[in-house]
């Protein structure tokens, strides 16, 4: 979260300085996944509003009948103009208090509880109470080094690099290693800064992108950011400990993700006027309850987690306009991270035969993209993107959809619907289109 506006004093950047905000000392608008907005003009000493807005339209060339996009976090309709997200909200601040609120209208406020198999268990429907939030938290700033936060509540100390928010990010879909990792926590976390240049930041949560537990553990992790100079950032994300597996509470997840960032070129006067890169590298697993890490044993089929993303961005005119290319491949035998189609309204919780997520079922996946950016001012981004992505099974909407005729209508979620079976391919190509907002 930004450090605390005041009206009194300016903010110290010197990192040598004791009392230097963090990551103060330059200027880290160009990273992947860091807003580029550089002022918020209307905040006052207690309160930086913020809005976001993501409307977008996709041209899926295979055309599915329901218009219905399969296996993104991001996109979820085509040919259709939608509205993803209207995020109203802000940071209040008061003295050391601190608290965010951001509100989650549009299509996430669908598809983000539908991916989690949490709220199935036990009373009280965690999906609907959560569904409006992407964001609200509150906590304590302690002025410990250079910063210790401790908050409570949902936040977005995501796993995979991409911001949760499209204007944030060199790409609109990221490829896997992002997507199907977390976006959201729901528990408590402290950010510890004890440099200007470093943060430490454990968590104990609920699980793993979920509002409440899966079984009789929470989730424990952390998060280390470094930022040595402005030109480089290195990030780790950690988890564990957490059994995540709805109805199995004898597997256990591991998981790491890193990343590094460069900017390897900066000369705001030149036509090129930067350049950088990002490479991130997943791995984990799963153990116990019919399952293994360690390949496949007698105690059951390995259960796994390998990936990897890298992507390159040029910027031009003074940073006006953008190209990235980029993209990345994952292996996860067991499918534990892969997104289920929505097959007859499947959810994480509902599960489908159409397309099973069985210990050791195979699969392999791996995307590439090409995203055009047009910024005219800090606030908006024009962005135009084309995706292709492939998969080892068939698992993309193909013209048939996955949409049984008549909609969603034959029994329970994702059940067998007789003499019907979805239309599911191994590859898509997609064009996106958006308008970009936050301010």
């Amino acid at each position: 979260m930004p450090p605390a506006l005041s009206e009194a004093e300016p903010e110290v950047t010197d990192p040598s300085s004791p009392h230097s905000e963090p990551f103060a000392f330059a200027d880290f608008t160009w990273l992947n996944g860091n807003s580029r907005t550089k002022d918020t003009p209307y905040a006052t000493k207690f309160f930086t509003p913020e809005i976001r807005s993501d409307v977008s339209y996709t041209y899926d060339f295979r055309h599915p009948q329901d218009d219905t996009i399969v296996g993104s976090s991001e996109v979820f309709r085509s040919s259709e103009v939608t509205l993803t997200d209207l995020a109203i909200g802000g940071d209040f601040h008061l003295n050391n208090v601190r608290a965010r609120v951001l509100s989650q209208i549009g299509l996430y406020s669908t598809a983000t509880p539908r991916n989690d198999a949490s709220p199935s268990r036990g009373q009280w429907d965690l999906a609907d109470a959560y569904r409006y939030v992407s964001e609200a938290n509150a906590g304590y700033h302690f002025n410990v080094q250079h910063g210790l936060n401790v908050d409570a509540g949902i936040f977005l100390s995501y796993v995979g690099l991409f911001s949760f928010y499209q204007f944030d990010n060199w790409a609109y879909q990221p490829s896997y290693v992002s997507s199907n990792t977390p976006w959201f926590f729901n528990g408590v976390r402290v950010q510890w800064y004890p440099t200007a240049k470093l943060k430490i930041e454990p968590w104990f949560i609920n699980g793993w992108q979920s509002y409440g537990r899966f079984n009789g553990r929470p989730g424990l992790g952390g998060q280390i950011l470094w930022r040595p100079t402005g030109k480089l950032q290195i990030l780790g994300n950690q988890y564990g400990y957490g059994e995540d597996a709805l109805g199995v509470p004898s597997r256990t997840r591991l998981h790491t993700d890193d990343s590094v960032e460069y900017k390897y070129y900066d000369r705001p006067d030149s036509m090129i006027s930067k350049a950088a890169f990002t490479v991130t590298g997943d791995a984990g697993c799963e153990s116990g309850g019919g399952v293994s890490c360690h390949g496949n044993t007698k105690q059951g089929p390995k259960q796994s987690f390998l990936g990897f993303m890298v992507y390159n961005r040029l910027w031009f005119d003074r940073d006006k306009y953008a190209l990235t290319i980029g993209g990345g491949r994952i292996n996860n035998p067991g499918r534990y991270l892969v997104l289920l189609p929505p097959i007859n309204g499947a959810t994480a919780a509902s599960g489908t035969p159409y397309f099973t997520e069985n210990p050791g079922d195979p699969f392999k996946a791996w995307d590439t993209s090409v995203t055009g950016d047009y910024m005219p001012s800090q606030y908006f981004t024009y962005r135009l993107e084309y995706n292709h992505r492939a998969a080892n099974v068939p698992y993309f909407a193909g013209p048939g959809g996955v949409t049984p005729p008549g909609g969603n209508t034959f029994g329970a979620p994702g059940s067998v619907v007789a003499g019907w079976s979805p239309d599911l391919r191994n590859s898509e190509n997609r064009i996106t289109g958006a308008f970009l907002v936050k301010f």
